[in-house]
């Protein structure tokens, strides 16, 4: 009797152990007595919102543009070509003379971009199967329109053609807007112990990854130098007809399309097995954003500015469903 006790109790121990252990660790879906295999993978679904701040260095992308300047022999003032025009019918007043011209395509951005809007985004993803602290997720965001007005949009000192110079001067203003679209393929990492995130606990997390970003920006004008008709290459047919300009301001649109780097972090509650509350930050880097003039039917544009090196900073509360 004591021989067979022997040889039942190891076999009773291996039912026992097998029995404890976890649903996750059966290689089939579906184990006898009602037990089966959960890998940890979960279909990730999650909505958010909130603030995003933008700072990014503005830099003149005018290229050459000549303003030519004649001086007032009365107030001892020089002033641009176009301003006497103006004021005199036409034409060039009596009592100046040519000073020279200056490329305003030299002149610096008055002040940078630094700018505080609204955000909203939306993700679909999959908790990775066997490594569920990792989490894949595709994303779109939302940087919402923001103005970035600003007067005078360039200024500075510029050397004109007779080597004499003249300062302050300042280029006209821009009113302009720009909203940003970002699509992501992000790698989440949640910091927790076990196969399944524990619930009522503060669940930290990192991600990163890379988007497609487009802006769209809208640009409208007011430049103290008119209309730029004297500039060869804002002509319809490169001619020296008056009739022939094809820059006029009003609105213009442009779209600049970049690779953007994008980094998270933040942590999530768990209200339930399949809902959590998300609070993070997401750092994303734009390369560089255009602002663009164009004739009326849109056939022909120039750069104006751009914003480079954009940083945005996007605080965001929501909602991360995992079924």
């Amino acid at each position: 009797m004591m021989k067979k006790l022997i040889f039942v109790l190891p076999l009773l121990s291996c039912v026992c152990m097998t029995g404890a252990r976890a649903n996750w660790e059966y290689e089939s879906e579906y184990v006898a007595g009602g037990w089966y295999n959960d890998d940890g993978s979960r279909f990730v679904l999650s909505v958010r919102g909130g603030a995003s701040y933008g700072t990014a260095k503005i830099k003149n992308n005018i290229g050459e543009l000549d303003a030519f300047y004649y001086y007032d022999s009365t107030t001892l003032n020089a002033l641009p070509a176009s301003a006497l025009k103006a004021a005199c019918n036409g034409v060039i007043c009596s009592g100046y003379y040519e000073l020279g011209y200056g490329n305003i395509g030299e002149l610096h951005a008055k002040e940078n971009f630094k700018k505080l809007t609204f955000a909203a985004g939306a993700s679909v993803g999959w908790i990775v199967p066997y490594h569920s602290n990792w989490r894949l997720e595709v994303g779109w965001d939302r940087i919402t329109e923001t103005d970035f007005d600003t007067t005078p949009l360039f200024d500075g000192d510029l050397v004109l053609s007779d080597g004499s110079y003249i300062e302050n001067v300042e280029s006209g203003s821009v009113h302009s807007t720009v909203s940003t679209d970002v699509i992501s393929l992000m790698a989440f990492y949640d910091f927790f112990d076990g196969m399944q995130k524990p619930m009522h606990e503060l669940i930290p997390y990192i991600g990163f990854g890379l988007g497609y970003a487009n802006s769209s920006t809208e640009l409208q004008l007011s430049d103290r130098y008119g209309d730029l008709s004297e500039d060869i290459e804002l002509r319809q047919d490169f001619s020296e007809d008056p009739t022939s300009i094809i820059l006029k301001f009003h609105k213009s649109k442009t779209e600049t399309s970049n690779i953007a780097g994008v980094l998270a972090i933040g942590a999530s509650y768990g209200i339930s097995e399949k809902m959590f509350i998300d609070f993070g930050a997401r750092f994303m880097y734009v390369p560089k954003i255009k602002w663009a003039l164009s004739n009326e039917d849109d056939t022909r544009h120039r750069d104006w500015f751009s914003a480079e090196n954009m940083f945005l900073t996007n605080l965001m509360l929501g909602l991360r469903f995992e079924f």
